[in-house]
């Protein structure tokens, strides 16, 4: 309510009227109050003062008398018209010096004051010292009455004439200023209400203008000058509020139009863009930059929370342009490539941070180098045999046995074999991942494929005295793929299965219709199972929960990754599925249908 500025004019006024309204009242209370105690006091000056010793001196003698209250009565009564006795609301009253007691008056006993006031105390003390000078004449203003005491001596007689007066006058007269006072003031609030609107119109209706013109601005509105009404400071202000609307309107338009630049490179950058202002305070973020550092970056980030621990703020800001920094940041599971520069002065610029992905390279190195140690190993072992093998049959110059020299080249043909299946899975990865392996599409039964599979590993698990179950195979439907390829890895994965449970195990193979148009085929086993640490590795290139058992059996590690690669080109996925106690359950889910490949109809 009070923001409006003929609120505020308006309320001034008041404030003003009603403050000296209210100074002025005081000021003739104060002052009432003052004349009437001053005029008292000088009244009983003028009849008790040293300069009335003449009438002092008959009271003393008349006070001397017998009957002296009576007498000194009859001599106030005299004085009366001197004193201002009204008998009303000012009266005199004769007591006895030394008790205090009522003997005589202008009115009766009731009319004073219950207690005896400090002024008739210090008449009293003074008669009981005999000190004629004793007069209690001291103004308290905070009393409800004015009051003075003189001690009277005559003979052995002491009297106190006592003065009252109960202020009804007073009060009676500042009521009356009082209720003038409230009546100018009412008189003068609305005057200064009406006043206002005048005065305030002058003043508001230039600044609403402006207000209004701002407003405009504000929503981006230049269109439309101002009209200068007036030559005084507010006109002036309008003519320049106009020539600044000109001057902003040209200025606000190439800003514009280099922040829609900026805007469309920062929004489909690949790369993270963050600014930092001179305090260290967040000024631009862009989406790639909050999906690298994996993390919300709100206005509340600063430099130091985000990359403090990279290079210091300060250390960034005294670099001279067109010198930067780089350094490599870990956010989560990302490595990031960072590039830091300052940008304008260091009062008014900043830091600007590019951000550059390079975890895949990372990773793409980290596997390369992991492939070849592999691939190294995996070769080194059948070659280290065969060398062995070799050199011990030319050295024993005929002295072996035929027994144990066939032996001997068992082995050799065994770890030749063994490599010449390593050569052979890393020539099928090798065509898989550059394309080159065409599949051969064709409508098969899915339920007769996996039952060739079965057959084909039946005797296999029985060597083992495996318990080998397929269920009901007759609801499958047909589907669209390379069965030679798809045979491959279902008979990858029947084979890990009889491979890794001990002897006497049970092995389930089952299959079924899934949604969305696909089938699916589970082998269940209760092996030796897979560790959590090893779920997420099972299908890389190499990698072998066991590789003692793994090289035993003539494992080269490569068949589950050469399933995932004939799986993914049909379009399905192969995983682990959730297994209930010892064991190991895995899943491939096909689509019924293919959408690309060369297909033949068989």
């Amino acid at each position: 309510m009070f923001r409006s500025l003929h609120m505020k004019l308006t309320l001034i006024l008041l404030l003003l009227i009603t403050s000296l309204m209210a100074v002025v009242g005081a000021f003739l209370t104060i002052n009432v109050s003052n004349f009437f105690t001053n005029t008292f006091y000088q009244q009983i000056d003028s009849v008790f003062g040293a300069d009335q010793r003449e009438f002092v001196t008959s009271l003393r003698g008349e006070a001397a008398q017998d009957d002296g209250a009576d007498r000194v009565h009859d001599m106030m009564e005299l004085t009366a018209g001197k004193l201002g006795i009204d008998y009303r609301t000012r009266n005199y009253f004769v007591l006895d010096g030394e008790t205090g007691a009522y003997l005589n008056g202008s009115a009766a006993e009731g009319a004073m004051p219950r207690e005896q006031s400090p002024n008739l105390l210090t008449a009293r003390n003074a008669v009981l010292r005999r000190d004629e000078a004793g007069i209690g004449d001291v103004s308290d203003i905070t009393a409800d009455y004015m009051d003075a005491a003189i001690p009277i001596f005559g003979g052995d007689n002491a009297f106190i004439i006592y003065i009252l007066d109960n202020r009804d006058t007073v009060s009676g007269l500042n009521s009356q200023l009082f209720q003038i006072i409230m009546q100018a003031l009412v008189i003068g609030l609305l005057i200064s209400v009406l006043l206002s609107f005048p005065l305030s119109k002058t003043m508001v209706g230039p600044i609403e203008k402006l207000t209004a013109g701002a407003e405009k601005m504000a929503a981006g509105d230049f269109g439309g000058a101002l009209p200068v009404e007036s030559t005084d400071e507010i006109g002036v202000l309008t003519g320049t509020f106009n020539e600044m609307a000109g001057v902003l309107q040209s200025t606000l338009a190439a800003v514009e139009n280099e922040r829609n630049k900026l805007d469309t490179l920062f929004l489909h950058m690949t790369d993270g863009v963050v600014a930092f202002d001179h305090g260290g305070k967040l000024i631009h973020c862009n989406p790639a930059a909050n999906d690298m550092l994996q993390r919300p970056v709100g206005p509340e980030c600063t430099y130091e929370e985000l990359f403090g621990g990279l290079f210091p703020f300060g250390d960034m800001l005294a670099l001279q342009r067109p010198s930067f920094a780089e350094g490599e940041l870990e956010a989560g599971d990302k490595t990031l490539e960072v590039y830091l520069a300052p940008f304008s002065d260091r009062e008014r610029g900043g830091v600007l941070i590019v951000l550059h992905d390079v975890t895949e390279q990372h990773r793409n190195e980290e596997r390369r180098k992991e492939f070849v140690a592999n691939v190294s190993h995996e070769l080194r072992t059948p070659l280290t045999n065969v060398r062995t093998y070799a050199e011990t049959l030319r050295d024993a110059e005929g002295d072996i046995p035929q027994s144990t020299a066939n032996g001997f080249l068992d082995i050799i043909i065994t770890e030749t074999d063994r490599m010449t299946h390593i050569v052979q899975d890393l020539l099928t990865l090798s065509r898989l991942d550059r394309g080159d392996a065409e599949l051969v599409l064709s409508r098969f039964p899915f339920a007769e494929a996996i039952q060739s599979v079965v057959r084909s590993s039946a005797l296999n698990a029985q060597q083992r005295g495996h318990e080998l179950t397929c269920e009901d195979l007759g609801h499958l439907p047909l589907i669209v793929g390379d069965r030679s390829r798809l045979e491959q890895v279902m008979m990858n994965i029947l084979g890990n299965a009889i491979k890794y449970t001990p002897d006497g195990g049970h092995i389930r193979v089952c299959a079924g219709c899934g949604e969305d148009d696909t089938v699916w085929m589970e082998v269940q086993d209760d092996g030796i199972g897979i560790p959590d640490k090893d779920r997420e590795r099972i299908f890389d290139r190499f990698y072998r929960v066991d590789k003692a058992r793994s090289r035993e059996s003539g494992g080269t590690g490569l068949g589950l990754s050469i399933a995932r690669e004939i799986v993914q080109r049909h379009h399905g996925v192969i995983a682990l599925a959730p297994h209930e106690g010892p064991g190991t359950t895995i899943r491939m889910t096909l689509p019924i249908a293919q959408g690309r490949g060369r297909q033949t109809e068989g």
